[in-house]
């Protein structure tokens, strides 16, 4: 599975890397719509300044599914209303394995 991600984070990463392996970070929120082309699944921290304002264009070429904290629900809801498959952190790092398959 083709997968890009946006996730500072070096413990988010190292989870995500070992999920799969040929997982394709970016640095910056603004990169995300180009490295989504063609991509199967991209994968964002929903916490990180930047991302809630680009979900839109990322959502248009690619499924999105961010985590962020349980008790932000407005960024949640926010993110779902842009088309994002939005979940706290702690559902999405537990059913990592079944989103990142095929």
């Amino acid at each position: 599975m083709s997968v890009v991600a946006y996730a500072p984070d070096l413990m988010d990463r190292s989870k995500l890397s070992a999920a799969a392996p040929e997982l394709r970070f970016v640095n910056r929120p603004g990169d995300l719509a180009a490295a989504a082309v063609g991509a199967e699944l991209v994968v964002v921290d929903l916490a990180r300044p930047g991302v809630l304002e680009v979900l839109a264009e990322v959502t248009a070429v690619a499924r999105v599914i961010g985590f962020g904290s349980h008790v932000d629900r407005a960024t949640l809801e926010q993110a779902d209303a842009a088309g994002c498959e939005a979940m706290p952190r702690s559902q999405f790092f537990r059913s990592l394995g079944e989103l990142l398959s095929p």
